[in-house]
């Protein structure tokens, strides 16, 4: 079983990876509006991503015997300048998970709570692939600048991206 203060950081958690799954459907929303469909679908995507980051963490508390809880969610930002400004924000959302996701293992190393720590092994290594996606499609975004066809080549390019959650993950 794990701790009382792990529990509760990981409940709150399953609340943040639900909140982003939020945060990019609300930036999908934006791209469909501005007539960039493959933006939004790799928006789309990273929501489905986010919502199987999260039953990861709830499955896990259920194997550790403990109780989940869910809880309110913030209302994302709808509105955004332009695609670089909604991807300049998701990679600042990213950092910020990055963050909670150091802060749990800071816990589970605190409590030499083995299990835990073996666990979030797959969350660090996952976050290294987020930050490095978003910061990457940042750099791309501003080389493109007001080119529409740089913009539009971005765009078919991201509408073929697909989530496989890893073969040995699913159910």
């Amino acid at each position: 079983m794990i701790s009382d203060r792990l529990l509760a950081e990981i409940n709150q958690q399953i609340k943040y990876e639900m909140f982003s799954a939020n945060l990019y459907l609300a930036m999908a929303a934006y791209c469909a509006a501005e007539d960039l469909p493959g933006f939004a679908h790799f928006f789309k995507v990273q929501a489905e991503e986010e919502k199987f980051h999260a039953m990861k963490f709830f499955d896990y508390l259920n194997n550790m015997g403990g109780r989940v809880l869910m809880y309110g969610l913030d209302e994302p930002n709808n509105e955004y300048r332009s695609v670089l400004d909604a991807f300049e924000q998701a990679y600042k959302h990213e950092q910020f998970v990055t963050g909670r996701i150091y802060g749990l293992m800071d816990i589970a190393v605190e409590e030499k709570e083995h299990a835990t720590i073996s666990f979030l092994k797959w969350f660090i290594d996952e976050q290294v692939e987020e930050e490095s996606t978003f910061s990457g499609l940042v750099k791309r975004l501003k080389r493109i600048g007001d080119d529409s066809n740089g913009l539009y080549l971005l765009d078919v390019e991201l509408a073929a991206r697909v989530f496989t959650p890893p073969a040995d993950e699913q159910k």
